[in-house]
């Protein structure tokens, strides 16, 4: 659906980054939890926008992998909270492809979900505009990619955000500065982490939590160079890794991992989610995390 996003009145777009669900492996219980606990989010921060970013879906054990993903797409529609999925590497491990996933919540008035170009990689590569709070004039930009499932065995790992894909987003970028005489604050949002989250924990730069190793891609393919140079990504937001939450900067970026939402995936951390505010006609942000018991995380980014 065309819906627009705007800034609200006071300069503020807040968005909620649910991540790792894991809904549909059997679990009905940790499932009922899940989804609970993103509407108890989703009351407490009252969003403007939220992105699913990834493994909403347990895995190949999932029976009704569309009937599972509307489920989880009928919280942020009875809430009227619009919402963006991109897909991760379990997603489709099932019997539905990620094209089928995004067909069945089409129906959803308040998806702003595309399948994205055709002939790059991947299903799910978009962009979003923010609007003013004064009028209908671009504000802000939220990037969106499909960072897929696994490499081929010649590598190993997990896959990479492809060059087509970068190249795809190199013309967004540019396509956004023309239109708007000149770059706009951006966000980005992709599963599985980019080699630089790595790097970002190294340099010391870093605040949170990292009880896991960085299970990015063996291969570097650019994209956090290209987001460099064109200039208007100001934070990067991954999920994939259930045990880190940390977020760090790197050259000027600040990249961030979700908290896991899903109790019936692995992992210790409390669930919870991520929450990232924009501020309007300002290249900066603040973000923290939102816990299960209703407290907030005791560390919080801000630029």
């Amino acid at each position: 659906m065309n819906i627009p996003l705007k800034f609200r009145p006071d300069g503020t777009f807040t968005i909620v980054q649910f991540t790792d669900l894991h809904v549909g492996g059997g679990k009905e219980e940790e499932d009922a939890r899940t989804l609970a606990l993103t509407e108890r989010i989703i009351d407490a921060e009252q969003p403007d926008l939220i992105v699913y970013s990834g493994d909403m879906l347990y895995g190949r054990e999932v029976e009704q992998p569309i009937a599972a993903l509307r489920r989880i797409a009928a919280v942020p529609e009875r809430r009227q909270v619009p919402f963006a999925v991109i897909f991760g590497n379990h997603d489709a491990e099932s019997s539905a492809t990620r094209e089928q996933l995004l067909e069945g919540i089409a129906a959803y008035r308040l998806s702003l979900s595309q399948s994205g170009p055709m002939d790059i990689h991947g299903i799910g590569n978009y962009s979003l505009t923010v609007k003013s709070s004064a009028d209908s004039s671009d504000a802000a930009l939220l990037y969106l990619f499909d960072s897929g499932d696994m490499a081929p065995a010649s590598v190993g790992g997990y896959a990479w955000i492809h060059p087509d894909q970068v190249d795809w987003y190199r013309r967004e970028s540019l396509r956004y500065r023309q239109q708007n005489n000149g770059s706009l604050p951006g966000l980005a949002f992709f599963h599985i982490p980019i080699p630089e989250f790595k790097e970002a924990w190294e340099a010391g730069q870093a605040s949170g939590i990292r009880h896991e190793a960085v299970c990015c891609p063996r291969l570097n393919s650019g994209l956090f160079t290209a987001m460099v140079e064109s200039g208007d990504v100001m934070g990067a937001f991954a999920g994939h890794d259930h045990d880190n939450d940390y977020a760090g900067v790197l050259h000027g970026i600040r990249l961030g991992y979700g908290r896991v939402t899903g109790y019936g995936g692995y992992g210790a951390l409390r669930r919870g989610a991520r929450v990232i505010r924009l501020f309007e006609g300002q290249p900066r942000f603040r973000t923290w995390i939102r816990l299960d018991d209703g407290s907030v995380a005791g560390y919080e980014h801000g630029e």
